[in-house]
């Protein structure tokens, strides 16, 4: 299968990963009488794109250069990493094998590349401050995890933080977009793709909008979408500490709020 139709599978919101059961705090916003219009909405997954989306797709490029030396041999790696992989070194280029985590040489072996994500997951984990997000974010990239296994076994899975609640939904999915032979810069897009196009979905069925102008106002967002992305993978290249760490307080709150509710349409 072709790059291009991977990146098409992954960003599918059909990907039997559980995306469909989450309104990405949208239902919360609606509730509160935020959002009530195809214009408030519109408001909202800019909002999101420029927190949330950039965030994530962050924390998801880190997690794609962790994983990037899969699949070579040692012949293949040890040039990599011997190289300085630095900001506007040759060897430090999106979708690379020398792409990793902390920007001093891809990870030789499990137990590296094990360090290198649990730096990932514990500065992402203190990113997201509200206790509810923090369960939805390991609880999709359970969810996620599953497809992955069943999709590409020898991903470097298994080193992913052994946490009771699992690993965090971005490092989850940059190593299987590393897996399907993606690049930096196309893990990213599908990961602030992901953060606007669920809570779009969610528009519809919480607010009934017309589905077609729904999807035209994702058209209008494509341009902010890929800046985003890119963004994100150029910040890959930081240490994990040195990640974004655009914040929504409001959505925050939303969240805890929304996580009481005794009836409710998405899980988020």
């Amino acid at each position: 299968m072709a790059t291009s139709s991977l990146l098409l599978l992954l960003a599918d919101g059909r990907f039997p990963a559980g995306a469909h059961a989450h309104s990405g705090g949208l239902e919360a916003a609606v509730a509160a009488g935020r959002v009530n219009d195809l214009a408030s909405l519109e408001s909202f997954l800019v909002g999101r794109l420029t927190t949330a989306g950039l965030v994530g797709a962050a924390f998801a490029a880190a997690a794609h250069r962790v994983a990037s030396p899969v699949g070579l041999t040692a012949a293949e790696r040890a040039p990599a990493t011997a190289r300085s992989v630095g900001r506007g070194h040759p060897a430090g280029r999106a979708g690379t094998p020398a792409d990793h985590a902390g920007g001093s040489g891809a990870p030789a072996d499990s137990a590296e590349r094990a360090v290198a994500l649990a730096r990932l997951d514990a500065e992402l984990d203190a990113r997201t401050a509200a206790p509810a997000l923090r369960a939805v974010s390991r609880r999709q990239g359970r969810a996620l995890l599953r497809a992955g296994r069943a999709i590409w076994p020898r991903a470097p899975f298994g080193d992913l933080p052994a946490t009771p609640q699992g690993a965090h939904q971005p490092l989850v999915l940059g190593l299987l977009c590393a897996a399907a032979g993606l690049s930096r810069t196309e893990t990213a897009t599908v990961a602030a793709y992901g953060t606007v196009t669920g809570a779009a979905s969610a528009g519809v069925r919480l607010l009934g909008l017309d589905p077609y102008h729904v999807q035209a106002l994702l058209v209008g967002l494509a341009e902010i979408c890929d800046g985003t992305a890119a963004d994100a993978a150029r910040a890959a290249d930081d240490p994990p500490e040195r990640l974004p760490a655009a914040a929504a307080p409001l959505a925050d709150i939303s969240a805890e709020v929304h996580a009481t509710w005794e009836v409710r349409l998405f899980a988020s």
